[in-house]
């Protein structure tokens, strides 16, 4: 089967379609092939595997449901103000011109 021949630009752009294509693709770089991307036959998920993710995403939701929302959040705010005693919001604030006003000594 022959390579379709592309430029880097334009296989990093069109990407998904590459890879979606059962044609092999040679990517050059000013007329010179710097590799080819040679897709393999895609596998298709099978009623087992299918099953095992259903009883993942069960045994997930069960994890997830024990979880308090408000919990994590509280010990979240904790853990941040044993790290950053200050909040935010008592840091200098700056302007876009400030670095430029320095530099020039008015700050």
């Amino acid at each position: 089967m022959p390579a379709i021949k592309v430029g880097v630009r334009e296989f990093r752009e069109q990407i998904s379609r590459f890879l979606e294509s059962k044609t092999p693709v040679a990517v050059t770089r000013r007329g010179e092939t710097l590799g080819v991307y040679v897709p393999t036959p895609r596998k298709h998920i099978k009623s087992a595997d299918l099953g095992e993710l259903q009883a993942a995403a069960d045994r997930l939701a069960a994890t997830l449901a024990e979880v308090d929302e408000e919990e994590i959040v509280a010990e979240f705010k904790q853990l941040r103000r044993r790290i950053d005693p200050q909040p935010p919001s008592s840091y200098p604030r700056t302007t876009p011109g400030d670095s430029k006003r320095a530099r020039k000594g008015f700050l």
